[in-house]
């Protein structure tokens, strides 16, 4: 019987790269052969070209359980994949299944029927990187629904174990896919150096600014100010904690934040970061520009004297992003705007690349 990834070709069996330890899918115009059972996947193909098929589903092999997945995210990342078919450097070369923000229950092993959250990020655990405490910045780094490696888009995918973090009840399917923007969030905290009863000015007011400015309350910053051209997310970043919100329109060089967050992937709003922040402070860039360029006055920043942290998804900060979710420190499901099913992920997609509402969840 073929297992996952595999496919029968012209009476031979097809088998699609393993690539740290996570068998991914279809070999492009393979034909499935026999199996236990099958699924629905959505798979990018290409820009904007995303299609919801019948495909075997996965077994999870040594160290892995196989998990049922019950909610997805879409993130901005996943946008740049589905609008320009890549991220950065990286460019789709085979049909792909999208998706790294994920909660499910595991469906087979001694934890069967366990509520989970699912960690995207593969670690070798044994490059420097690793060895030195930054698994997010591993060199032989496997992410979900990234390069080869097909993500959470679809209804059963096999992961390895010990990513699979147990969630409280107290914490939704739609929350635990969020834990993820949330690890982001609170990994740029935690490279931002906040002084407490400190100023700090949010450059983008996303998802992920929207639970930074609830960290940055709950960290005790004395004020908030966020800039987004967007009016209902200005709106949600009021609601969430800021205390002054203007559009990139305005200008708050006077401001001098101690710290700056920049999380809208543009130039316009790495300019509001710097611009707003004061001499001696910390910039920290957490957006991903589509031309794969960021670009900002140098003179400003080095008279300044500003010191500039780029945030790479995130560390080891699961545990900490459930326990503060659990306490209800911060809170996840009233940024969810939309759910939808998995037929309808196109759709999903197309709305969310015009910036409609907050948080997109699709449920498979």
């Amino acid at each position: 019987m073929p297992g996952v990834g595999q496919q029968v070709l012209g009476g031979q069996l097809g088998v699609a790269a393993d690539v740290g330890g996570v068998r991914n899918g279809p070999v492009p115009g393979a034909i499935a052969g026999d199996s236990v059972g099958s699924m629905r996947a959505a798979r990018l193909y290409g820009t904007a070209d995303l299609r919801v098929g019948e495909e075997p589903a996965p077994e999870a092999g040594a160290g892995q359980s196989l998990v049922r997945v019950t909610a997805v995210g879409i993130c901005g990342s996943d946008l740049h994949w589905y609008s320009e078919g890549g991220i950065g450097d990286a460019k789709i070369a085979r049909p792909l299944v999208p998706g790294h923000e994920g909660a499910g229950e595991i469906a087979d092993g001694p934890r069967r029927g366990e509520r989970v959250a699912i960690d995207p990020a593969i670690s070798c655990g044994r490059c420097r990187a690793c060895r030195d405490g930054y698994r997010n910045l591993c060199y032989n780094i496997v992410f979900s629904g990234h390069g080869e490696t097909d993500g959470m888009l679809r209804e059963f995918m096999a992961w390895p174990s010990h990513l699979l973090h147990p969630l409280p009840d107290s914490v939704s399917d739609a929350g635990g896919a969020m834990l993820e923007p949330l690890g982001v969030a609170l990994w740029a905290l935690d490279l931002g150096h906040v002084p407490f009863g400190g100023s700090v000015t949010v450059a983008g007011a996303g998802p992920i600014g929207l639970l930074l400015i609830q960290l940055l309350r709950a960290a005790g910053v004395a004020r908030i100010v966020t800039a987004e051209p967007l009016a209902h997310r200005r709106a949600a970043a009021a609601q969430w904690g800021a205390d002054e919100v203007v559009t990139p329109r305005d200008d708050i060089s006077g401001y001098r934040a101690d710290v700056a967050f920049e999380l809208a992937g543009n130039d316009n709003a790495v300019r509001i970061a710097l611009e707003s922040v004061r001499p001696g402070g910390r910039v920290v860039l957490g957006g991903i520009p589509d031309s794969d360029t960021t670009t900002f006055r140098a003179s400003l920043a080095r008279r300044k004297g500003l010191t500039i942290a780029m945030v790479r998804r995130m560390n080891e900060v699961y545990p900490r992003a459930i326990g503060l979710a659990a306490r209800g420190v911060v809170a996840l499901d009233p940024l969810v705007s939309s759910r939808t099913p998995l037929t309808d992920a196109a759709q999903a997609f197309a709305a969310a690349q015009r910036r409609a509402g907050l948080k997109a969840i699709i449920t498979p």
